[in-house]
Formats: structure tokens, C-alpha cells, sequence
């Protein structure tokens, strides 16, 4: 049902073919890729532009670029999907905990998110990066420690407001558990801020793991469009202007973002009518404001005044 609302809107459709383009590349790179980038005997000439077997060059140690574009979409989807499943995943939890039972179990969890959210996000990123690795799950452990905190406390003032609904206090008069309340009635009543929560979070934490990676702290043995942006900066691609280092990885973390953007905002225009309502009034007010004969209204048939 919500697959195929998702499908009759215009952003949705976009955002979900977008999406679509790029794990299906991911799936099959192997087939797409003309060199495996993991083989080093596929070394050939460095530095040289786009042409001939090389449709978008090779960089400064002569592997190809455009199969390492299309074997860079693994990690970003990886990355990006596990982690925007389970941050949402355990924010939920938490927050569903902290809301629901209170007490002790909501002092734990807020004061902990307190601690996540005044920590600066990039400094203690990298130390942990540093410290613990930097392969790729452990960056999806990373970004999990210090993603919860703001799905928790949003998913806990739902909740707030949830526990005190009538089908919610007639379940807890029948004898119905704690456990059974959380997730028979409160879990789905959230859902649908989760399921726009983990596509939002997809899409930021492939921007993330790109960053992360551009600063070297990326996953050393993989390939990704963030890594390839930090070798093209380490081996002075702006100075020898190559732009097939830069612009193609640039715009495949565009195009993917855009395509997770898109779906979140589609996916919550459905879910949450006043949203939809807000964007609809948006929308005519900028042709109002374009065309403010749209405000004038038609003159009865046969013109003319009524006389009194």
C-alpha cells in the first residue's frame, strides 16, 4: 500500500528510480565494471584522460576510474542503508523504553542522549575512527553510537502522547505487559516516522561516510567514492585539472543522496497530512505569486450588471 502511494508521487517516483539505478549498478559491478579496482595486475597508465577503454581515465595509480565509480556504490549502500536501519532500529527501542516505562529507564536513556548531543559529532568521530578502525563496519558501529541519541528522543515525545490514547489504557486495563503494549501498540503507531527517519538517515550517512573518508578515515582496503575523492585532493587533482577524479564521485554521492532525499520527503507528505496540506498551500502560493490573474474570478455569463 505504501509502495505503491510511493509510486503515484511525482518526487517518490523519482527518488525510488534514482535509488533503484544505483543498487542495481552496485549488484551488478562486477558484470558493469570493464577492470576490477582490487586487481592490482588492472593497473594500466596513469593519469590518462578520458578515451578509449577508459571512459573516465584512470588516477594517479592507473586504475580506472569509472570501475571504481561503480564498485564505490557498494560501500555508500552498505554503509548508508545498515546504518539508517539500525540507528533507527535503536532509537526506537530506546526511545520507545524511555516514553513508555519512564522512571529510571527514561532518566538512563535522555541523560546519556544529553551526553551524545553536546559531545562535537566530528572530533570524537575521528577519535573512535582512530582508535577502533576504520573498515567499514566499524563505521557503521560508529555512526550507530552517535546516531540513536536524536531518533530516541524524537520517537520518546511521540510516545509521550501515545501512552495516554484510550486503545492504549484499555490494553494496560485488560492485563496486557509492558512488552506487549510497546510493541503491539505503540511500535506501530511510530512507524511510519521510522520508516522516514531511516531514509532521511540513509541518505545523511552516506554524506557522512563520505566526509569521513575524505579526510582519510575511510575503510583503507575498500573502494569508495569518498576515498576516491581523498586521493584525488592527496594527488593534487585540482593542479593538474583532472576533473574525472573529482566531478564523477562528486556526483554519484549527489545522485544517490538526492534519490534517498527525494523518497523521504515523498514518504512523509504521505504519512503525515498536515505536511502534505503545508506543501500543497506552497505550492499555490508560488503560482499565485506567478500568475495573480489566477485570482480573479469569472464574470457571470452575459457580462453586464443586475439591475436593483
Amino acid at each position: 500500500m505504501t509502495l505503491r502511494r510511493l509510486l503515484r508521487h511525482p518526487t517518490g517516483r523519482v527518488g525510488l528510480l534514482l535509488i533503484l539505478l544505483v543498487t542495481l549498478v552496485a549488484l551488478a559491478a562486477p558484470a558493469l565494471a570493464p577492470f576490477d579496482p582490487y586487481n592490482l595486475d588492472h593497473r594500466t597508465v596513469r593519469r590518462a584522460r578520458p578515451g578509449g577503454v577508459h571512459w573516465l581515465g584512470t588516477d594517479a595509480f592507473g586504475n580506472d576510474i569509472l570501475s571504481k565509480l561503480i564498485y564505490g556504490a557498494r560501500i555508500s549502500l552498505v554503509v548508508g542503508l545498515s546504518t539508517g536501519i539500525i540507528v533507527t532500529l535503536t532509537g526506537a527501542a530506546m526511545g520507545i523504553a524511555a516514553g513508555y516505562l519512564g522512571g529510571l529507564a527514561d532518566t538512563l536513556v535522555m541523560r546519556t542522549a544529553d551526553i551524545l548531543f553536546v559531545i562535537p559529532g566530528l572530533p570524537l568521530m575521528i577519535m573512535l575512527a582512530t582508535y577502533f578502525g576504520t573498515r567499514f563496519y566499524m563505521i557503521i558501529i560508529i555512526f550507530t553510537i552517535l546516531g540513536w541519541a536524536g531518533v530516541a528522543r524524537m520517537i520518546r515525545s511521540q510516545v509521550l502522547s501515545l501512552k495516554s490514547q484510550n486503545y492504549v489504557v484499555a490494553a494496560e486495563t485488560a492485563g496486557a505487559t509492558s512488552l506487549y503494549v510497546m510493541s503491539r501498540h505503540i511500535l506501530p503507531a511510530v512507524s511510519p516516522l521510522l520508516i522516514v527517519n531511516g531514509v532521511l538517515a540513509s541518505a545523511g550517512v552516506m554524506v557522512a561516510e563520505a566526509g569521513l573518508s575524505f579526510l582519510g578515515f575511510g575503510d583503507p582496503v575498500a573502494v569508495s567514492w569518498g576515498k576516491m575523492l581523498q586521493e584525488a585532493q592527496a594527488n593534487h587533482g585540482l593542479l593538474f585539472r583532472a576533473w574525472w577524479w573529482i566531478i564523477p564521485p562528486g556526483l554519484a554521492i549527489f545522485v544517490t543522496v538526492l534519490g534517498f532525499m527525494l523518497t523521504g520527503y515523498a514518504l512523509e507528505e504521505i504519512f503525515n497530512p498536515q505536511v502534505r496540506r503545508a506543501r500543497m498551500s506552497q505550492r499555490l502560493f508560488r503560482r499565485l505569486r506567478k500568475d495573480p490573474s489566477l485570482l480573479t474570478l469569472d464574470e457571470p455569463a452575459g457580462g453586464g450588471a443586475v439591475n436593483a
